[in-house]
């Protein structure tokens, strides 16, 4: 006969409400332990040692007379996990240690009186109390405002910083999310506050603090079946009122966009989510990963009350550390599922949705054992399905979807794609069409919508890595993509633009128009789109050379962005946001919003347009031609379609409260010229540079399919092509 008695305990079959239960009958005798300073249910955290999923029993002694503490950064949950009630401390005491004090050990089970049996888990939690560092990475919008981004508002003489969750609606108007803590109270029809953001470097006023806001509730009255009388659930949410919603998007910046509303309420929570893995995209800290850690987190105890979190978010084993700052505020946390879909084809494929799961509110910063280098952050978030029921609103995911961050993917796209289409080296021809895919998207695909779904965390179509890579990751990029050829010089230049200077080939160097912006004292934001040209052409000489077909693939994909660029007129001008502030987001509204809203017009309409072409595609010969070929393309565009028409369009239309229709029946033609000029001067460019390095010699078999990752490499390396300002020395030598 086996041995039964004594009776073994499997904890496996606890509860929530268990948990919840056995927590609220020992508040008071917990909270009057000196060391306990939280406390939180989940599931028994194990030291991370090489038998840690072994499985264990409870009244197993072994583990009892452990010297060295338990912290959140040396365990983990393992399979065998039992659910528990994990005590927080801030002093880690032996039993022998506690001979002398023993009402202040925490019991190893909580007894209920109907005999349940519910064990602990006590870890030690230093925090950290000295102020975090000042924020030194933020990303504002560059065109259009949505999750993920910053705003700030003043507080008492005070600029705070936070992030913004995602838009929601009451059915009548939309709503930004974030804490009510950023956005701050509007009591008895009290003035509300203003909230901001910078476009472009320019503070700009975004909405005003609504009415509707969430802040602590008795827990009981969020969570009705289950126990915490002597609990408040911390929501901490706040409505911004939108005063323009046409310059919103309800993507997250760093996430795309998003799926529906991970919908979690007593009836389903379960400790199931301990473990699951969570993804955010901060203002301050940018990609946050990590994974849900506990629930229901009693992180304060004020006049016998405990303050709870839903979820502490802490980092992951497989991931980066977790890094979450004050500015971090507002931001949503994300559940990556993955679903089954039909593709084009009707081929079913896996993709990952993202899905709303909760509000970041706060965080802490907690010290190893081991000293400040364990140290690590972790999030304090609400449910988002609680927020939304309790302030009346849903999710709202579909507005002005699938667009940049940066202006018109389109634009680039549909000119690298339709180049391929007028080389007449037949060998560029077939490596060209071998890898379309891989450097832009066919019409078809770019009417399916495929420009919707790209993450840089992914493979990134090269023609726009400058945009959706390099902007972030090579901040000196950013001068590459414009060349304000059409502001007026001072001094020995007084009068005279860099397209009067430039007809004069020998003014096409870096030193002249270094000497042209020292005249009008502009150090930092000196465009250099014609030498990156340049630079990039004589490589792609040096690659085909080398027979390094993978290297030029990479190089003319990514070169065709740029060209792109050449062909947009706000990249050629001093007004490319406008001459004031009422006229800073005519930028976005032409090269964003419109071609994202005409494109199926503009695919047709430049289709057409080189259909009827009869230019020529003219023969370059060394990076110099090349940036030269440029700048006349920049003179051309600027004459086909002046910056001064878009503005004058776009005040017009605003008149007509922004009809996109009257503005793209206005700028539309000349934009599709513009965008023809470009495809043209794209074909040139590459097979300039094949030819130039004797491509003719590259065997077939070389011309195939190349591997993504291969040119993800690549991009990703910051020596390839390598960004450079224009008053870099490097630069010079680059070229």
């Amino acid at each position: 006969m086996p041995e039964v008695f004594p009776l073994k305990r499997d904890f496996n079959s606890l509860s929530i409400l268990d948990l919840l239960e056995a927590r609220e009958q020992y508040h008071v005798h917990l909270t009057n332990k000196e060391n306990v300073v939280a406390t939180a249910i989940g599931r028994y955290r194990v030291r991370n040692t090489p038998d840690k999923d072994t499985p264990r029993i409870a009244s197993d002694t072994r583990y009892i007379q452990e010297s060295q503490p338990k912290t959140l950064q040396n365990t983990s949950v393992v399979q065998w996990s039992w659910p528990c009630i994990l005590i927080f401390v801030n002093q880690w005491m032996t039993i022998d240690q506690m001979k002398d004090r023993p009402d202040h050990a925490v019991p190893r089970f909580l007894y209920l009186a109907d005999g349940r049996m519910v064990p602990t888990c006590v870890l030690l939690v230093t925090k950290k109390q000295e102020a975090p560092p000042p924020l030194t990475r933020l990303n504002f919008p560059n065109e259009l405002v949505g999750g993920g981004f910053p705003i700030v508002t003043d507080v008492q003489g005070q600029q705070h910083i936070s992030s913004i969750g995602c838009l929601v609606t009451d059915g009548d108007s939309i709503y930004a999310l974030t804490n009510k803590h950023v956005t701050g109270e509007v009591i008895n029809g009290g003035i509300p506050r203003d909230v901001f953001t910078f476009f472009n470097g320019k503070r700009q006023k975004i909405g005003h603090t609504h009415y509707k806001q969430l802040g602590k509730k008795p827990f009981t009255d969020v969570y009705k079946i289950w126990s915490g009388s002597r609990s408040y659930s911390t929501l901490d949410a706040g409505l911004i009122h939108i005063e323009d919603i046409n310059y919103w998007t309800a993507q997250v910046y760093g996430i795309g966009e998003i799926g529906d509303i991970v919908d979690l309420h007593s009836g389903n929570i379960s400790l199931d989510l301990i473990g699951v893995p969570v993804h955010a995209f901060g203002c301050a800290s940018g990609e946050m990963l990590g994974e849900i850690q506990a629930l229901f987190y009693r992180y304060k105890s004020v006049g016998g009350f405990d303050y709870v979190s839903d979820l502490l978010i802490g980092p992951r084993e497989d991931a980066p550390p977790l890094k979450t700052q004050p500015g971090d505020s507002g931001t949503i946390w994300f559940y990556s599922q993955t679903r089954s879909a039909g593709n084009r084809y009707n081929v079913k494929e896996s993709v990952n949705v993202l899905r709303p799961l909760a509000l970041q509110w706060g965080g802490h910063r907690f010290i190893d054992s081991s000293g400040a280098e364990g140290e690590s952050s972790y999030a304090l978030a609400t449910f988002l399905s609680t927020i939304c029921h309790q302030l009346d609103v849903d999710i709202y995911p579909s507005w002005n979807i699938g667009l940049s961050q940066y202006w018109g993917k389109l634009g680039h796209y549909k000119i690298a794609a339709k180049a391929s289409e007028f080389i007449s080296n037949l060998k560029l021809k077939l490596l060209m069409k071998n890898n379309l895919e891989a450097i832009s998207f066919d019409d078809k695909r770019l009417t399916n919508g495929e420009l919707k779904r790209i993450d840089s965390d992914q493979f990134v179509p090269l023609a726009d890595v400058p945009d959706l890579v390099w902007r972030t990751s090579r901040k000196k990029d950013e001068a590459n993509h414009y060349a304000n050829m059409d502001e007026e010089g001072k001094g020995d230049f007084h009068g005279k633009t860099l397209f009067q200077l430039t007809k004069n080939p020998k003014n096409v160097s870096i030193p002249f128009w270094n000497r042209f912006h020292d005249s009008i004292n502009t150090n930092f934001k000196r465009g250099a789109l014609p030498f990156r040209v340049a630079q990039i052409y004589n490589e792609m000489v040096k690659f085909v050379r080398r027979s390094d077909i993978t290297s030029f693939l990479c190089a003319a994909g990514i070169l065709a962005h740029y060209v792109g660029d050449a062909s947009q007129p706000f990249h050629a001008s001093y007004l490319h946001h406008g001459r004031n502030n009422e006229e800073a987001r005519v930028h976005s509204y032409y090269e964003t919003q419109m071609l994202d809203r005409f494109a199926t017009e503009v695919m047709v309409g430049v289709n057409a347009k080189l259909k009827r072409s009869s230019k020529p595609v003219f023969k370059l010969r060394g990076g110099l031609q090349a940036a030269i070929s440029v700048i006349n393309l920049m003179r051309s565009t600027a004459k086909k379609l002046p910056p001064l028409d878009i503005i004058t369009a776009y005040n017009d239309s605003d008149k007509n409260g922004h009809r996109m229709k009257e503005f793209f029946d206005m700028v539309g033609d000349n934009t599709i010229s513009c965008i023809a000029d470009g495809c043209l001067q794209v074909t040139s460019i590459w097979q300039s540079a094949w030819d130039e390095g004797s491509g003719n010699k590259v065997p077939k078999s070389k011309l195939g399919r190349i591997d993504r990752d291969d040119l993800k490499n690549l991009y990703d390396d910051k020596q390839f092509l390598e960004s450079f300002r224009l008053q870099d020395p490097e630069f010079l030598t680059a070229l």
